[in-house]
């Protein structure tokens, strides 16, 4: 792990939404006023919420919602284009801001230019081998397609033009201003492309981070084969909004068990909210969404937080068309725009996020389970050297709550709900 990410914590950003683009155009896509340049205004309201970079969805040129790639060269035009990037990153620079993007390297558009090279056979062009073509009985080609999306075209990942290809993306865009990536759909490509791709761009830039989006399996494997430094910890991500929707704290304390084991072998990405789930608000409530920051910000990892989970937004995630927009919302103009309801949850990350970066130790922390039952769960969160620990008292017996104290017995956090 880069030094500088042991300190890291991420506003997941979901940019398409963010600033009011047409995720379903109708007609050709076009710039309706705010691009990148609207997250300008928000940079002061990430900083003084405590994070440290922001983790950015998809922002290259995509035909509807970002993971149908036209061009990974290329800023969508719908957010501002190459020039909204780069004053993006000359704001975040001076505010101490890293920025994470989305590699969507699983899959393309079917508009992308590598499907059309293919369709028609083109086996010697700048796009050739990227895209694996089977012919049908007519001699119609055939792609192999994301978990049954036509849509979306898998790359060739057994090419070496995908490998060269991929590693140029992520160099480029590093030499431009990110800092790292995350790796969408990273459990769908075999882990050895990574192992090919990565140390190619760990040649120009060494000190970069990249997870990748994992859902089930052997994290620890994935890790060690791909050559990733991190990947998305689901299943403490499921642990957290289950036991307290639930009320059985003994599906967290087992999970915990399991992340223990995890930070042996790497530091785990972990988060209560994405773009792609309902959010916590939703699934259990304010007062308990406060005790899911708790959990995420005293147990280890690297953490990030889904804009609008700060200000206690609700957003359900539907299977069907347009089923992501609840979750994908535009943001006001600026922090102004805000409604005064979601303050206390605002509050309540700036005090936990303060709590984990006076303890930095944390990042690589292991939990160890002092009381449980099904309504009450104590743990102790213990530096990686034994050193330092603090302990975590959550109770949804009557109203929720968390205390947090420290070795000595003095409380760090406390919070009651209604």
């Amino acid at each position: 792990m880069p030094a500088w990410v042991r300190h890291g914590i991420w506003w997941h950003v979901y940019p398409l939404g963010f600033v009011g683009a047409q995720i379903r155009p109708e007609g050709a896509r076009r710039f309706l006023g705010r691009g990148l340049d609207a997250l300008v205004p928000w940079l002061d309201y990430a900083r003084d919420l405590g994070v440290s970079g922001l983790l950015l969805g998809p922002v290259f040129e995509s035909s509807s919602h970002g993971y149908d790639t036209l061009d990974h060269m290329h800023v969508d035009v719908r957010l501002g284009g190459d020039d909204a990037f780069d004053r993006l990153v000359e704001a975040c620079r001076p505010r101490g801001l890293k920025i994470i993007l989305d590699g969507v390297f699983n899959h393309v558009g079917r508009d992308h230019p590598a499907v059309r090279a293919a369709s028609g056979g083109d086996a010697n062009g700048p796009w050739a081998g990227l895209v694996r073509t089977r012919r049908d009985e007519d001699g119609r080609p055939v792609f192999d397609v994301f978990e049954g999306h036509d849509r979306l075209v898998e790359l060739d990942h057994d090419s070496p033009a995908t490998v060269r290809y991929v590693a140029e993306v992520m160099a480029h865009w590093l030499d431009r201003g990110a800092d790292g990536w995350r790796l969408d759909a990273a459990y769908a490509v075999d882990p050895s492309f990574w192992a090919k791709v990565l140390p190619r761009v760990r040649e120009r830039h060494p000190d970069t981070w990249v997870f990748g989006e994992v859902i089930h399996g052997d994290y620890a494997g994935i890790v060690g084969q791909s050559t990733m430094d991190s990947v998305t910890q689901y299943e403490l991500w499921k642990a957290v909004w289950s036991s307290l929707k639930t009320r059985n704290f003994y599906e967290l304390d087992w999970t915990l068990g399991r992340h223990n084991g995890f930070l042996d072998a790497f530091v785990p990405q972990t988060f209560i909210g994405n773009h792609d789930v309902t959010r916590i608000a939703s699934q259990v409530g304010f007062d308990d969404s406060v005790l899911a920051a708790a959990v995420l910000m005293t147990v280890g990892g690297t953490p990030s937080i889904y804009y609008g989970d700060e200000q206690a937004y609700t957003g359900v995630k539907r299977e069907c068309l347009g089923g992501d927009d609840d979750i994908r919302p535009a943001f006001p103009e600026s922090p102004a725009g805000l409604s005064p309801a979601g303050e206390p949850m605002y509050r309540a990350y700036q005090d936990l996020i303060a709590l984990r970066r006076r303890n930095p130790w944390l990042v690589e922390a292991r939990t160890e389970t002092l009381s449980l039952a099904n309504e009450r769960y104590v743990y102790r969160s213990v530096a990686a050297d034994g050193g330092s620990g603090i302990v975590v008292e959550l109770d949804v017996t009557a109203a929720p709550s968390v205390v947090i104290t420290g070795d000595d017995g003095m409380t760090l956090y406390r919070y009651r709900g209604r």
